[in-house]
């Protein structure tokens, strides 16, 4: 095989995240936006000493795993569900395989294995979407919605979605109707020139309430005034309680406010988790699924056990969620630190308003924060983002000797890197449990309970 065959390949297995391969003339060859027991038709685009890479072209043959009805319109298109035709029961066993794997070939040694918990809905679960403005296709009309698979540019126009409820598609279909009427162009990303840039949408699960964040360039050929009554106007299931005008001008694709107006209401939303209340702001972090972070929150309570008396670090807390979970079930202190000092002002603010006074929580870097605190804690709970723990840091969290430490992950390649460490250093993996908070998609959390040997 060389670069530019076209090949034939039946999907053995996927690897985390999203590598599907096969073998082919007894060559191993990845190719992404597979499921096993597809046979894809491809074509060849890198050679490595670790396999062959190539691009998907085509489905040949169809899996027996996959599901018969329930795919979304835009499958083939959109990005945002690798494992939508995939039965649910199998995406779990998907999801648990390559976890075991990844964890296997760092040598983990784990003394119980728990399985995957599924959520509690396989659709309509998430609480947050970020959709982009673009075009499908080259100089084509006015789109929003998601990235195409495989391009950086072009966007589908959601008509359809499993991830989302009603109320998502009901703003984006008016909101694409209104800037097509008006002409509107675009922020083009190589030009560095145009309007809009992004629509985010955030809805309580427990609440209801609707936040909107438009993002746009600092160029508003349009009313702002309009546009806020055009989604006053529609027949909405929850309760718009604020919509945002962000004008962001940096090169880089992301969704950032260098400057945000309040067009109506507040410039947060109410949500719940169990009987706490949390004020979640338009940019600060909150589990995507609100009724499977519940679950995710039960595994790590039940991990932590009897709290009483104990003191808590809670590491990348974010909004504190995690923190005043332990401190509702009667820790002695939770000491919290996050680097976005805006989350940490709403955990502070959402501690007050749960009626919490066990909670302390810090803005700044995990990696120099913890050489400032003086307590010694009896459990540590770790939730980084997607890259783990800073290498420098993950010394200085072992260094605080604490008898138990709980490992929330959102991407597995980095918890088994960090888990390694920890191994190195004494520390025993009890426990090990899936959650599967983004069905239909390669991203799953992991929980790990860690103990310190002593002998």
């Amino acid at each position: 095989m060389k670069k530019k065959d076209i090949i034939t390949i039946q999907i053995a297995d996927v690897s985390f995240p999203n590598k599907a391969f096969g073998f082919v003339e007894g060559e191993k060859v990845v190719v992404k936006n597979g499921i096993p027991g597809q046979t894809v038709r491809a074509q060849v685009i890198k050679k490595r000493s670790s396999g062959i890479e190539a691009r998907q072209e085509a489905i040949l043959e169809h899996s027996p795993l996959e599901r018969q009805e329930g795919v979304c319109s835009h499958y083939t298109l959109c990005g945002g569900c690798t494992y939508q035709p995939l039965r649910h029961e199998e995406e779990l066993k998907l999801k648990e395989r390559q976890v075991k794997r990844l964890l296997e070939q760092k040598n983990i040694i784990i003394k119980n294995w728990e399985g995957i918990v599924p959520a509690p809905s396989e659709t309509a679960y998430r609480n947050k979407c970020e959709f982009s403005f673009g075009d499908e296709e080259k100089d084509g009309a006015l789109a929003l919605g998601m990235r195409k698979r495989m391009s950086r540019y072009e966007v589908v126009s959601l008509k359809d979605c499993n991830l989302i409820d009603e109320d998502y598609l009901k703003i984006i279909e008016a909101a694409l109707a209104f800037f097509q009427e008006k002409n509107v162009p675009f922020y083009h990303k190589l030009r560095h020139e145009g309007s809009l840039r992004h629509l985010v949408v955030r809805k309580g699960t427990a609440t209801g309430e609707i936040l909107v964040n438009l993002v746009t360039s600092n160029k508003v050929p349009f009313s702002l005034g309009k546009f806020k009554e055009m989604l006053l106007s529609l027949p909405l299931d929850g309760a718009l309680c604020g919509i945002l005008h962000s004008v962001n001008d940096s090169v880089a694709d992301i969704v950032r406010s260098d400057e945000m107006t309040v067009l109506y209401g507040r410039d947060y939303f109410i949500e719940k988790l169990f009987d706490l209340e949390f004020k979640v702001s338009v940019y600060s972090f909150f589990q995507t699924n609100t009724k499977g972070a519940e679950k995710l929150y039960s595994i790590v309570k039940e991990f932590a056990g009897d709290v009483s008396h104990k003191i808590v670090f809670d590491l990348y807390c974010g909004t504190g969620t995690i923190g005043q979970i332990m401190a509702e079930a009667g820790t002695r202190k939770v000491v919290g630190i996050e680097l976005i000092e805006e989350a940490v002002l709403a955990a502070q603010e959402n501690a007050a308003r749960n009626k919490l006074t066990n909670c302390t929580f810090i803005a700044g870097d995990v990696l120099q924060k913890v050489e400032e605190l003086t307590d010694k804690p009896d459990l540590i709970i770790v939730d980084p983002p997607r890259d783990g723990i800073h290498p420098k840091a993950i010394g200085k969290i072992i260094d605080f000797g604490a008898p138990e430490i709980i490992y929330v992950s959102c991407k597995p390649t980095s918890l088994a890197r960090d888990l390694e460490i920890f191994q190195q250093a004494g520390y025993e993996v009890e426990r090990v449990k899936l959650m599967d908070m983004f069905p239909r998609t390669f991203h799953t959390e992991v929980i790990v309970g860690l103990s310190r040997n002593i002998s």
